[in-house]
């Protein structure tokens, strides 16, 4: 049992979120599971709280960086605070459920949607997407204390704003400016009602040393959630970019823990591997209107430290390749107008994710 509780507490802390680093607009409903509930009794439940930051600005165009966009002080700003918030409960040594909802402050600086004269701010708070998932380990635990596998399903419910609106300056038939849906990167949920699943494993080598591996897909099978962009009126041959697009979302992870002992008993150490993105078609449905495709590769290093019946950690994944994908709409455009078409955007150099958990 020793064994096995070093590892949940491995999955516990490292599926807590699924989310980008940029204007790639993950939201992540769900990857919050409560994969550490085998070390406690049926009925118990467990109270999961994670915060998320990042800073994006560094523009990419497939893999090609657009370095020039800070030295011309053209970038997009992203800045995002996110607090992930959720309840599990322990139904028995195999089976739980948890219902997470995130709550969002977002702030965006950018020139170009403001007339292109000067840097304004758009912002953005409140809840975002709920999720409700289902787990089960899938080995009984009770026998195999070395290894395990956990599948998990269920619902991420459209309960955020799809539609935030703030005020943007120099645009408009009003020269003072109007009221306008904030960019999709930051708006607090995407309109849609979204099928999650996820695999959480794990394989101890020693009560000191293991590995861990994750996996998340969020299928949205809505197309299109009515949300005007405004990005019609930069360009006519951006017509097809309207209208804000309900992306699937995906993510995985792949890593090497050890624990710690003597002094620094209930500390442990991880570093691992770790992509997530938004594809360019989805599993299910139509992919036409807006969305910025793309992945982040990133190092993900991470300490977590066990007292009783409380979890702490702290994780910096560092991103090692960026790429902003094309889009349905970017070769739609190539054909419409002759030209080649491949859209940029932003993404972060880091995030920082701090979390905590308690059992009650």
């Amino acid at each position: 049992m020793k064994k096995f509780v070093f590892a949940s507490v491995t999955l516990l802390v490292f599926t807590l979120q699924a989310r980008s680093q940029g204007c790639v607009a993950i939201r992540g409903g769900g990857s919050s599971c409560n994969v550490s509930g085998q070390q406690i009794e049926a009925g118990s439940w467990q109270f999961n709280m994670g915060y998320r930051y990042f800073k994006s600005f560094r523009h990419f165009k497939g893999r090609e960086e657009q370095k020039e966009r800070l030295k011309e002080n053209t970038e997009v700003i992203n800045w995002q605070h996110l607090l992930d918030l959720s309840v599990s409960k322990q139904i028995n040594n195999r089976w739980s459920l948890l219902v997470g909802l995130p709550i969002g402050v977002n702030k965006r600086s950018s020139l170009y949607e403001h007339g292109r004269t000067e840097r304004h701010n758009t912002r953005s708070f409140g809840m975002g997407d709920m999720r409700i998932m289902a787990y089960r380990w899938m080995i009984d635990p009770a026998k195999h204390s070395k290894g395990n596998f956990q599948l998990g399903a269920g619902l991420k419910l459209p309960t955020g704003d799809y539609d935030y609106k703030d005020f943007f300056e120099n645009v408009g038939p009003n020269s003072n400016g109007e009221l306008r849906p904030v960019d999709q990167s930051i708006q607090l949920g995407d309109g849609g009602t979204g099928i999650a699943v996820e695999l959480n494993s794990f394989y101890n080598f020693s009560p000191l040393a293991g590995l861990y591996g994750n996996f998340f897909y969020l299928s949205n099978p809505r197309e299109q959630n009515g949300t005007r962009t405004y990005r019609e009126t930069l360009s006519p041959v951006l017509a097809n970019e309207a209208i804000m697009s309900v992306a699937d979302q995906y993510m995985a992870r792949i890593g090497f823990q050890y624990n710690f002992i003597g002094s620094l008993k209930g500390l442990s150490g991880s570093v691992g591997g770790r992509i997530e993105g938004i594809p360019v078609k989805d599993i299910l449905g139509a992919s036409n209107y807006f969305r910025r495709p793309g992945y982040v590769v990133s190092v993900e290093p991470g300490l977590v430290l066990q007292q009783k019946k409380s979890i702490f950690f702290l994780t910096v994944p560092v991103a090692l390749e960026r790429n902003r994908t094309r889009s349905v709409t970017d070769k739609a455009a190539t054909i419409t107008s002759g030209t080649y078409r491949h859209g940029d955007a932003a993404f972060a150099d880091y995030a920082i994710n701090l979390g905590y958990s308690v059992r009650f």
